[in-house]
Order: C-alpha cells, then sequence, then structure tokens
C-alpha cells in the first residue's frame, strides 16, 4: 500500500469521525453547534459518509484511485472552505442553495467553521497534486 493510499485510509476514519459528530452526547452545545461552532445536519452527515466510502475505495482500489481522489475531493473540499468565508454556506452540502449569503466575514468563528474543509482540502489537494507532478 503506497503513501497516498494510506492517506485515504487516514482520511476514510477523518470523515467518519466528522459524520458521527452529531451523535456522540456532549459534543454540541444547547444549539445544536458541534463544539460551539458549526452546525452539522443529514445532508452534511450524508456528504462526510459518502466521501469517507470513496476515500476508502479509491485506498484499496490503487494508488492511481488515490491520487485521483486526493486531487479531486482535495479541490472540492477547499474550494467549499473558501467559499464559506464569502457566503456563510458551502455548496458541497448545497447550503448556498437552502440559505441567504451571510456575506463576507473572517471572525474567528466562521475560520473555525470552514477550517475543517480548509485543512483536509489542501492537504489533499497538496498531496495528490505533489505526487501526479512526480509521477509525469
Amino acid at each position: 500500500m503506497t503513501n497516498l493510499q494510506k492517506l485515504c485510509m487516514g482520511y476514510f476514519v477523518a470523515l467518519m469521525i466528522a459524520a458521527s459528530l452529531n451523535y456522540i452526547p456532549g459534543l454540541a452545545d444547547e444549539n445544536g453547534l458541534a463544539f460551539g461552532i458549526f452546525a452539522l445536519d443529514i445532508y452534511d452527515d450524508a456528504l462526510h459518509v459518502a466521501s469517507a466510502f470513496w476515500a476508502l475505495i479509491a485506498g484499496l482500489w490503487s494508488h492511481r484511485a488515490a491520487r485521483t481522489f486526493l486531487i479531486l475531493f482535495g479541490l472540492a473540499y477547499l474550494g467549499d472552505g473558501v467559499f464559506g468565508f464569502f457566503t456563510g454556506y458551502g455548496y458541497l452540502d448545497l447550503g448556498i442553495f437552502t440559505n441567504n449569503s451571510a456575506g463576507m466575514d473572517l471572525s474567528l468563528g466562521r475560520v473555525l467553521a470552514n477550517l475543517p474543509h480548509l485543512a483536509l482540502g489542501g492537504v489533499a489537494a497538496w498531496a495528490g497534486l505533489r505526487d501526479a507532478r512526480r509521477t509525469t
């Protein structure tokens, strides 16, 4: 198993943990915010589970599948995190279609709410694109 395939396995675990946050007692406050920062709904959970299984399948399948997952997933999640700064909502969970834009905000709360997608997406895209550049 290559390093990219192992990274996909890590993404599988991380995304399954993200999908389970709503179901662990004590992690959400009285307003339903996980860690008091962001709200997760059924669409977020479905997105995280689908992404997790994509990571698992890619990681088990091949190095090339892992690289493709990391690039596509990385760019999608990174873009979703950046988009969250401009609107307060992402596009992956269809939040931009179900909510009015909250406008651009670089407050600590908005940064922390978007940081998971920025970090997961940035690392994945970097790893996949770095490997793609090495093999061409």
